[in-house]
């Protein structure tokens, strides 16, 4: 059985983008925190901000709902909340896993 790959961190990233386009990795890491900082502040003002080739955030409305408490099976009441979902590209999905073919 093979071992599963660890996810890179943060310092990986900023040490790969840093060398792929020979910048400083002081540069590179302030650049991904620019990315992160304005994603979340566009994806809370407009709803949506797009990753283009990666995906889109969008802000949900959830609505109210009844649910159970898993410790006594009483049935509660779950309030509306916003939520926030990330939209996977087409292109970026069928990177990852390509689509089956059809016969």
């Amino acid at each position: 059985m093979a071992t599963a790959k660890k996810p890179m961190t943060k310092s990986e990233i900023v040490t790969n983008v840093a060398e792929k386009f020979e910048i400083p990795k002081k540069q590179a890491n302030e650049m991904l925190d620019y990315l992160a900082e304005l994603a979340c502040k566009e994806t809370k003002k407009v709803g949506a901000f797009t990753i283009p080739g990666i995906g889109k955030l969008v802000k949900q409305k959830r609505g109210a709902r009844k649910g159970r408490n898993p410790s006594t099976g009483e049935e509660i009441k779950i309030p509306a909340k916003n939520v926030v979902k990330m939209r996977i590209s087409k292109v970026c999905k069928d990177a990852i896993v390509p689509p089956k073919k059809k016969k």
